[in-house]
């Protein structure tokens, strides 16, 4: 019941992050279709989705503001700008029309991502307890659904036009229920007004280690399953939903592991885990082997980003929290669209076998930096005793 209530709690941020997932894992099942359709290389292709890391980052900075202009409807306006973004990269086939219909993407969905991860902490903090991985949790769930319905959409030939359509369509009946009243907090008396900048960089590494992993297999584990596997077109489509079946997993799971367990002792084990699971993609001979190698990373690498999010939440602030948040995911969801990129260059000189095997090495990269961001609340603490 503790997944549960915890959806209950924060039902609206919720339901943006399933707007969120839906369109993301419908991109990453027509990857192979929309590649194809603009004559791409592994290495032009990596490279196109720069332009989404260009309206990414962009939003990030951006949201802050957004948000404390746009107050209630913040994430109703996300919603709505996600929907529309989402109808021009399907039918593009100049390459580099597509990069600046991705920019566009990104533009929308950082700002929609920053704002939703902003109204989960606000309710972590008014209700003490964690909500993060829950909320991520319905990202996942919303993510393999939409990779397994394009799994059936591509096999009966239906072009990724239409299909986001659909999904805006739906996504448009959730609107009403994306308003959320936000929480005015003014500085304490006596802040220093220091700007925290070692909990964002070290919450933010992790989150990038954990977004960058994540973002490899989406975007080419259905080509890696079609290419070097020999799979058809619904078993590549499978290849994102198995990872967003298990991340769902992971997530629901890690809901009840973090009100019971030290953030960073979870994403230590995580990273191991989820390295493990890159190793076996890497070395699958079969598709089914894969799915097993995707599902493993997908459990571990699950926990990692919402938790490293939160952690940023508590550790500084109150009135920081929304700008905080937004830095974190400045650096840590740029790796959503750098790490494409370096994958694809990286396939396109040694092969997707080896491309994967990097994650593992990029996911151990996780376990220092939770190592040093448990030394933070200390340090904050002995910060604000000086003061």
């Amino acid at each position: 019941m503790s997944v549960l209530n915890a959806l209950s709690v924060s039902r609206r941020p919720a339901a943006a992050f399933v707007v969120v997932g839906l369109f993301w894992g419908c991109f990453a099942a027509y990857i192979p279709v929309i590649k194809a359709q603009l004559g791409a290389s592994d290495g032009l292709f990596g490279a196109l989705l720069l332009g989404s890391a260009v309206g990414l980052v962009s939003s990030m900075w951006l949201a802050p503001m957004a948000d404390r202009m746009l107050r209630g409807r913040g994430m109703q306006v996300g919603v709505i700008a996600l929907s529309l973004a989402w109808l021009i990269p399907g039918q593009i086939t100049a390459p580099l029309v597509f990069a600046v219909s991705m920019a566009f993407v990104g533009l929308a969905s950082g700002l929609l991502d920053v704002i939703m991860n902003a109204r989960v902490s606000e309710l972590e903090a008014e209700h003490n307890r964690p909500l993060m991985n829950a909320n991520h949790g319905m990202f996942s769930l919303a993510y393999a659904a939409a990779a397994l319905i394009v799994g059936i959409t591509r096999e009966v030939g239906l072009p990724p036009v239409p299909v986001f359509a659909g999904f805006g369509l739906f996504c448009a009946l959730l609107i009403p229920f994306v308003r959320m009243d936000v929480a005015v907090v003014a500085a304490a008396e006596g802040d220093s007004g220091r700007y925290p900048l070692w909990p964002i960089m070290l919450c933010g590494g992790i989150v990038l280690v954990a977004f960058m992993s994540e973002a490899t297999v989406e975007a080419w584990s259905a080509l890696h399953v079609e290419r070097t596997l020999g799979g058809g077109a619904a078993e590549g489509a499978f290849g994102p939903a198995m990872l967003g079946l298990t991340m769902a997993a992971g997530r629901f799971s890690g809901q009840m592991l973090a009100e019971r367990l030290r953030e960073i002792n979870v994403v230590i084990t995580a990273a191991l885990i989820a390295a493990t699971g890159a190793i076996i993609a890497a070395f699958a001979a079969t598709p089914v082997a894969a799915y097993v190698g995707f599902g493993v990373l997908g459990l571990g690498v699950s926990v990692i980003g919402p938790l490293a999010l939160a952690l940023v939440g508590k550790l500084v602030a109150p009135h920081l929290r929304t700008e905080a948040i937004s830095r974190v995911a400045v650096i840590g969801f740029s790796g959503f669209f750098f790490a494409p990129v370096l994958m694809g260059q990286m396939s396109q000189a040694f092969g997707l076998r080896v491309a994967f095997a990097g994650v593992a090495g990029l996911l151990i990269l996780a376990v220092p930096l939770a190592l040093l961001a448990a030394r933070q609340p200390h340090q904050l603490r002995a910060e604000q005793a000086r003061i």
